[in-house]
C-alpha cells in the first residue's frame, strides 16, 4: 500500500509518500480501504518528535479515517452491527496516512448519512475528545456556560456546535475578527478576539459578573490563572493540550472559595475499552445530530494525500478554519 511516512523528525518536508506492507487485522479488529485522512495538531507533534507513538501503534501518523471495510474478526464485525463492504470512519492510535488502516471496531462508527467520506474522516479526532471532555470529564449541562478556547479550530468547531446542541450557552476566543464571524456563524452566543481583548473579562462581562460552567482549553500556560479567574462556583476547567506551556501559576484561593474543579486528558493513549465507550455515546447522541444536520463537519482543506507536507504546513500557519483532510 501506499502511506505517508516521517523520514526524521522536523519540517513538513519530511513527509514522505512511500510503500509499505498491507496490514492486517487481528481479533477485535478490522481493515478499512482508506478514502480520506484527518490531520491533526498531533500528527504535527509526532512529525516534529514531540508526541511519542504509544507501545503497540503504527510509526505511521493519522488519527482518523474514512472508507470501507475490506476485512475483518467476523465476530466482532457482527456484533458492532458492520459488515465487509460499510463505509465507516474510525479513530485509530496511528497508521491512518496510509490507503489501508487497521483500527479496532470498537473505534468504528457508520458514516452518519448524508456525509461524504472527507466529511466523516473530520469527526472522529475531535467528536471523540470534545464527547469525553466537555461532557464526561466536564460534564456540561442544559443551561450552563461553556468557554471554548480557540473556536475555528478542528476542536473548537466541534465544541461550538455540541456545546449548543445540548442547550449551552458559548463563549469562544479566536485570534482574528474573520475568526470571530466564523465562530458565530458556527451558533457561539459570543465570540472574542483574544489579540484584542482579554477573554476572562469578556467572560465575566457576558456573564455578568457569574462567570463560566465549563472551560475547554488547549493552550494552558498562563491561560490558566485566567481560566481560573473567570471560573463561576463549581466551575470545572478541562485542559487538553499544552500550546502554551505546560507552567501556571494561579490562585488556588480561588480553587478553594469557589469549589473549582481543573481537570485534563489526552485520548490517544487510553485504552480501546475506554474509547469504545466514548463511539457508543457518539453513536446514540450525536450521529442522529449529523444525519439531521444539526451538527456538520466543516471542512477548510482537501488536499491530495501526496501534498501531506502542505497540509501540515497549513495546520501550523493557524489559518485553517475547521479540518485538514487528505485524500487518497
Amino acid at each position: 500500500m501506499k502511506a505517508i511516512e516521517i523520514a526524521s523528525y522536523g519540517a513538513p518536508e519530511v513527509l514522505r509518500l512511500a510503500e509499505r506492507p498491507d496490514p492486517a487485522p487481528g481479533a477485535g479488529e478490522l481493515l478499512i480501504r482508506v478514502r480520506a485522512s484527518g490531520v491533526n495538531r498531533p500528527d504535527v507533534l509526532q512529525r516534529t518528535g514531540n508526541y511519542p507513538v504509544p507501545p503497540g501503534a503504527s510509526d505511521l501518523p493519522g488519527l482518523e479515517v474514512a472508507g470501507e471495510i475490506v476485512a475483518g474478526d467476523e465476530q466482532a464485525l457482527a456484533e458492532a452491527g458492520l459488515r465487509v463492504g460499510d463505509r465507516v470512519c474510525a479513530l485509530v492510535a496511528g497508521g491512518g496516512y496510509a490507503e489501508l488502516c487497521v483500527a479496532p471496531v470498537a473505534q468504528c462508527l457508520p458514516v452518519p448519512q448524508g456525509l461524504s467520506d472527507v466529511e466523516a474522516a473530520s469527526l472522529p479526532e475531535t467528536f471523540f475528545t470534545v464527547w469525553s471532555n466537555v461532557f464526561d470529564r466536564g460534564r456540561l449541562q442544559r443551561g450552563e456556560v461553556l468557554l471554548v478556547q480557540g473556536g475555528t479550530s478542528g476542536i473548537g468547531v466541534t465544541a461550538i456546535q455540541l456545546g449548543k446542541a445540548f442547550g449551552a450557552t458559548v463563549i469562544a476566543t479566536a485570534g482574528s475578527e474573520e475568526k470571530c464571524a466564523a465562530c458565530l456563524k458556527l451558533g457561539a452566543d459570543h465570540a472574542v478576539n483574544y489579540r484584542t481583548a482579554d477573554f476572562a473579562e469578556e467572560a465575566r462581562r457576558r456573564t455578568e459578573g457569574r462567570g463560566v460552567d465549563v472551560i475547554l482549553d488547549m493552550v494552558a500556560g498562563d491561560y490558566v490563572k485566567r481560566e481560573v479567574e473567570c471560573l463561576a462556583e463549581d466551575g470545572r476547567l478541562v485542559i487538553i493540550a499544552v500550546q502554551g506551556g505546560t507552567r501556571a501559576e494561579f490562585n488556588a484561593g480561588l480553587v478553594l472559595r469557589r469549589r473549582l474543579a481543573i481537570t485534563g486528558s489526552t485520548l490517544r493513549p487510553r485504552p480501546i475499552a475506554f474509547k469504545g465507550g466514548i463511539a457508543r455515546s457518539l453513536r446514540e447522541h450525536v450521529w442522529p445530530l449529523l444525519a439531521a444536520g444539526t451538527v456538520r463537519p466543516v471542512i477548510h482543506s482537501t488536499l491530495p494525500a501526496a501534498q501531506a507536507a502542505d497540509a501540515h504546513r497549513l495546520m501550523e500557519s493557524n489559518q485553517h478554519i475547521g479540518k485538514i483532510v487528505l485524500t487518497w
